[in-house]
């Protein structure tokens, strides 16, 4: 197994147990007591703050297509077409998470009053994110196609061909 695939399947698995656990949420608190614990703890608002149902089905949805777009560009999974799409879904993936754990550190770190939330983002849920962001990085980078010649050079050494030469 090649560090890329290595690399792509943990952060796909990491991303869709994420997404299980949003989808659980839509109907449960667990593995807390009771939605102002929950509130609370894992989302830092108060209970009448909490996301809608949909919403939090919304994210799982979009944990599970970035879990697929990382799994498909380590080739672990088939690709979809086009495959243009899954190589900027993948990017998108890295940016997203990396900026949401960067922004989590700074902005928990930087909090005069730590609360249960703050505390669990300096914790765990701001280096999941740069750790997963730096995992689907390492995939983008290296599945990078290779990179066309210019078209400069390709007309060089086709006038060098018919020259008789060899211009590589």
């Amino acid at each position: 197994m090649t560090l890329t695939k290595l690399a792509g399947g943990t952060a796909a698995v990491g991303l869709a147990a994420i997404g299980v656990l949003h989808g659980v949420w839509i109907f449960s608190t667990w593995p807390l007591a009771n939605r102002a614990e929950f509130a609370r703890t894992v989302v830092g608002v108060a209970e009448a703050d909490l996301p809608t149902p949909e919403l939090t089905a919304a994210a799982a949805a979009v944990l599970g297509v970035a879990s697929y777009v990382t799994a498909a560009r380590a080739d672990l999974v088939p690709q979809m077409r086009p495959r243009r799409l899954v190589r900027q879904g993948v990017w998108g993936v890295a940016g997203v998470l990396i900026l949401r754990g960067a922004a989590g550190l700074v902005s928990s770190g930087l909090t005069s009053r730590p609360t249960d939330f703050t505390r669990w983002d300096l914790a765990l849920y701001s280096p999941l994110c740069l750790t997963l962001g730096g995992l689907a990085a390492y995939v983008a980078v290296s599945t990078r196609p290779p990179r066309r010649e210019g078209r400069r050079h390709v007309i060089g050494r086709l006038e060098g061909r018919r020259n008789g030469e060899d211009r590589r």
